[in-house]
């Protein structure tokens, strides 16, 4: 991919496809697949970088998004 094409922080795979977003509120979401990135991106306007903190390391452990999202509704809230 030509260097003018890059967007700062967005990783891209051997394709040219965007592989990762880069950050959510500051939180790396880069080890979640595409379409939780894009979820958690459009999500995150409605919440806290700790609620998306929370929600981010649920999902790395297995948890789908809703569930995450009530884990974090309990500990952190919004």
């Amino acid at each position: 991919m030509p260097q003018r094409l890059k967007e700062k922080g967005i990783k891209y795979n051997k394709g040219g496809e965007k592989k990762c977003i880069g950050k959510v509120k500051g939180v790396d979401v880069c080890s979640l697949n595409m379409r939780q990135q894009k979820t958690l991106q459009k999500h995150s306007k409605h919440h806290s970088k700790k609620h998306i903190s929370m929600m981010v390391n649920a999902m790395k452990n297995g948890s789908s998004f809703g569930a995450s999202h009530k884990i974090a509704q309990k500990k952190v809230g919004k």
